[in-house]
């Protein structure tokens, strides 16, 4: 575990330093720099969640050497050169070390071999070539993100790049229907209110403002290495506060996908099932996350959870970790 942790780190730092000069070109153009370092660091995370072992044990001489594994995954490539899959991933992995040019030999042999085409992988080989070209679009990464679009018109990725590749062209309305479709995407909050005031700035309306969240708690929720390993990314997560008295109905309930997480979640007052039911009403309550297998609220078998007991004199820097499985 301690390995993968540090290569997130490391990602994260990656991703600062090359976002960091496009963002000072960019903040003078309506603060889009600051979406895309907001985007680059949160591709980081998502990376790592996709590609972190969490069965890798720790400990001094148990770190894995991920140069050598890649390495062999290349090795093995050579001899099946048509195992796509194996293409994709050495993609990702020569992306994650920052070996650009490996990465994008990886997807062009990928996107060679795959039948039918897969927007998919034209996006994240334009995201390869954008990482190498400093977080900048050329003509190359643009004409993958289009090719991108054209096969998979709700590709996140392919629509946020090609929405600044509009705006570059100045063309807001392309670049304001592009980004209203990823907002369709349910983005994480602190995205979408990016998104939101960029959509009406480009579209000459009202740039809507931030009211204060009123939040009553704000938890990390946060999922272990065997809950990841044993569900799929896209699954729901609900994170549910109850009264320990009376679980049900529950006092508030909000729904995320398993590939934010870690995330913070902000519950409040609004949140309320019930009317005249309010959380900030209860002294203490239960605050329970879990990744639901069927999409349902409803704990089952195999849900994987994680819960604790707050207090609201005590409300900051609350954790839940999700690490226990339903019977």
């Amino acid at each position: 575990m301690v390995f993968w942790t540090l290569l997130a780190a490391m990602c994260l730092v990656a991703a600062a330093l090359i976002g960091w000069p496009f963002y000072r070109k960019s903040a003078r153009r309506s603060g889009l720099g600051v979406a895309v370092l907001i985007f680059v660091l949160g591709s980081s995370v998502g990376l790592y969640a996709y590609l972190g072992n969490p069965g890798v044990a720790s400990g001094p001489g148990q770190l894995p050497d991920a140069g050598g594994v890649v390495a062999s995954l290349a090795e093995r490539l050579q001899m099946q050169p048509d195992d796509l899959q194996g293409w994709k991933m050495l993609g990702r992995s020569y992306m994650t070390l920052g070996n650009y040019a490996g990465a994008i030999a990886a997807y062009e042999r990928a996107i060679e071999i795959e039948l039918p085409q897969n927007g998919q992988t034209f996006s994240e080989l334009g995201e390869v070539i954008v990482a190498r070209d400093g977080q900048r679009l050329t003509p190359e990464s643009m004409s993958l993100f289009e090719n991108a679009l054209a096969l998979e018109p709700t590709n996140p990725a392919a629509l946020f790049w090609g929405g600044i590749g509009a705006f570059n062209r100045d063309d807001l309305k392309l670049a304001a229907d592009r980004w209203e479709l990823l907002l369709a995407t349910n983005p994480p909050p602190q995205i979408r209110e990016m998104l939101q005031q960029r959509v009406a700035e480009w579209r000459g309306e009202p740039v809507p403002t931030t009211e204060p969240s009123g939040a009553i708690v704000s938890a990390r929720v946060e999922v272990s290495d065997s809950a990841i390993a044993a569900l799929p990314m896209d699954a729901t997560v609900f994170v549910i506060a109850r009264d320990p008295a009376q679980p049900s109905p529950p006092i508030v309930v909000v729904r995320r996908r398993l590939s934010e997480l870690p995330l913070v979640v902000e519950l409040s007052d609004q949140e309320s099932m019930i009317a005249g039911r309010s959380l900030s009403t209860f002294s203490e309550f239960e605050l329970i996350a879990r990744v639901s297998i069927s999409g349902q609220p409803a704990a089952q078998s195999g849900d994987w959870f994680g819960s604790v007991q707050v207090r609201l004199a005590d409300a900051d820097g609350v954790v839940v970790a999700i690490d226990r499985q339903v019977p």
